[in-house]
């Protein structure tokens, strides 16, 4: 995002703004603080939020929104249209605007409580849609075929509006803030700062909301003539409850984004498209308490998709290091092992306060060498390969659950992450997945799968490495990312040990499609550090398009030694999962 600079109190207000978390909520109800018991504002035929309330204002009727839905619109033409279509029944009183007068127009919309919309394809059936009997247009729009009060631009916008001083301006990148920073109940007017270098005050200047800066001093010329001089008095209607509406905060949403706060809706800025992606958007969506949520833009997926993910964000639960994704945006170091035995790792050397002392101590040594969260954590191998056949015949001993919760739960105590490890010898990794499900549906525990460990129906560790399908490997992970879903959970990662491409034939197909799973590959080969990192670009080879990688560092089998936590993060791609055994 670039930031143009602007003067005086515009300036300071859009510095502090940006500088401020990326959520806001569109809080205050149109209306409210106005002159009128009723906590609505007028505006039109020199009425504004300061003057008495005219009981025959024109009022919109808002929609009821009953399902979740998203805009696909791709412009802010098709997203203004959309927008006014799922929020409003009708309404007597309608902006237009050009496309590069959006900010101001929207502005006007916030505070007169009526829709908002971009000229352009889809506008006229709008108008028709709504009833509407009087259209105030903001630059050179076509003719809407009803009653338009027409302004150049945002200056002309403010004397016809009859506001006190120039519109605010507002950086490139911040009119969605900028919006949702208004009070309804005033008649402040925002425009577009203009691009560095331009000329002009502050006054005047407009900018595209496509980033086209239009001129500060010869602003278009409207091409309609105004049929009135003054718009009918209007009134807010009453706010709809239950109702959250989500944008990426784009420039592109501004018209939508102001009809949806001139129905009272609350609106969650949500740059990633995803409420689950940082603490922010999970608690703005918890506090929300929403019923239904409406996103502005493909960026949040289909209706399905935000509602789920809208569902687990509003559940408040975060995964250690912030947020319900485990990837991108944190780096996890794990001790790896069983508790029970020192023998598999270093996990099992100490009791299990020592074990959590010693994952966050090593965890300690990458803070300074990222610039996001580092997570302490903890890999179980919860079935562990045997010599022996055992009572099952699977050539796996798989852990009770008692014996693993103790430390599940002190890793749950101490804010880590905890990832189960699957060994399963002649069995198959979902039948074993599943035997773990009750501690799978902890917000912090993940899964892990070994294929050196996997057997055919013939053979014994230690005499070949295992190997396993990719359809055995995405039946696991529809599974998980099914029970991630089913239960509102925060995103789960599963890891994938791998030290030899013959371990995942086909690597590179493993279903990354799935959001509610992050998946990493996990180089796993010990030895000269050459050898490994050989190992490393030969795994990335054969699987181009996964995104996520884990590193592992052995204190008594790497040559000369592990490496340090510097040279670990040198490594390309940087590791995302580093464990240490």
């Amino acid at each position: 995002m670039s930031v143009h600079p602007v003067r005086g109190r515009a300036r300071r207000r859009w510095a502090a703004l940006t500088a401020a978390a990326v959520v806001v909520l569109g809080a205050c109800t149109p209306g409210s603080g106005s002159s009128g018991d009723d906590g609505s504002s007028t505006g039109g035929g020199g009425a504004s939020g300061g003057q008495e309330q005219d009981p025959d204002a024109l009022v919109a009727a808002p929609a009821s929104v009953q399902e979740t839905a998203v805009l696909p619109g791709e412009g802010a033409t098709e997203l203004s249209v959309e927008a006014s279509s799922t929020f409003f029944e009708q309404a007597p009183v309608v902006v237009v605007a050009a496309e590069g007068e959006q900010l101001a127009a929207a502005s006007a919309g916030v505070a007169l409580g009526v829709p908002v919309l971009v000229d352009g394809a889809g506008v006229a059936e709008e108008l028709d849609r709504l009833g509407a009997e009087t259209v105030l247009t903001v630059g050179a729009v076509e003719d809407p075929g009803v009653d338009v009060l027409a302004v150049p631009d945002a200056q002309g916008l403010a004397d016809a509006l009859g506001t006190d001083g120039a519109a605010e301006q507002v950086p490139e990148g911040d009119h969605v803030q900028a919006l949702l920073g208004l009070d309804p109940s005033s008649m402040t007017l925002l425009a577009g700062a203009p691009e560095d270098g331009a000329s002009g005050d502050d006054t005047d200047a407009t900018t595209s909301t496509a980033g086209e800066s239009a001129s500060a001093t010869a602003a278009p010329a409207p091409t309609l003539e105004s049929d009135v001089d003054e718009l009918p008095s209007t009134s807010a209607p009453q706010p709809v409850e239950g109702l959250t509406v989500m944008t990426t905060g784009a420039d592109r949403d501004a018209a939508a984004v102001a009809s949806a706060v001139a129905v009272g809706a609350q609106v969650l800025v949500v740059p990633e498209g995803d409420p689950r992606a940082t603490s922010d958007t999970v608690q703005a969506s918890a506090d929300a308490g929403a019923e239904t949520v409406v996103g502005i833009g493909t960026e949040f997926g289909d209706a399905q998709t935000l509602a789920w993910r809208a569902a687990t964000a509003a559940t408040g639960v975060e995964l250690p290091g912030g947020g319900q994704l485990m990837l991108p945006g944190k780096t996890y170091v794990a001790l790896y092992g069983n508790p029970t035995t020192p023998a598999l790792g270093v996990l099992g050397e100490q009791g299990p306060e020592e074990t959590v002392a010693r994952a966050e101590e090593i965890a300690a040594e990458y803070t300074d060498l990222v610039d996001h969260p580092v997570v302490p954590s903890l890999e179980i191998i919860a079935t562990v390969a045997s010599g022996d056949a055992g009572g099952d015949g699977n050539y796996s001993a798989e852990m009770d659950l008692e014996t693993l919760r103790p430390l599940v739960d002190l890793a749950e105590e101490e804010g880590m992450y905890v990832v189960l490890d699957l060994q399963p010898g002649r069995t198959d990794f979902l039948t074993q997945a599943k035997l773990y499900e009750e501690l799978l549906l902890r917000p912090h525990v993940g899964l892990a799968l070994d294929p050196e460990w996997r057997l055919r129906p013939d053979e014994v560790h230690l005499q070949q490495i295992g190997q396993v399908g990719v359809d055995e490997v995405n039946s696991v992970v529809d599974w998980l990312a099914d029970l991630t879903r089913d239960n509102d959970l925060p995103q789960k990662v599963l890891v994938l040990h791998q030290f030899q491409i013959r371990m995942i034939p086909g690597a590179d197909d493993v279903d990354q499609s799935r959001s509610e799973v992050s998946v990493v590959i996990h180089a796993d080969g010990q030895g000269a550090q050459g050898d490994k990192l050989a190992t490393w670009q030969a795994l990335h080879d054969a699987a181009p398009s996964v995104t996520h990688w884990g590193w592992k560092n052995f204190y008594d089998e790497d040559i000369p030694g592990p490496l340090s936590p510097e040279q670990t993060m040198q490594i390309e791609p940087t590791p995302d999962f580093i464990s240490y055994q």
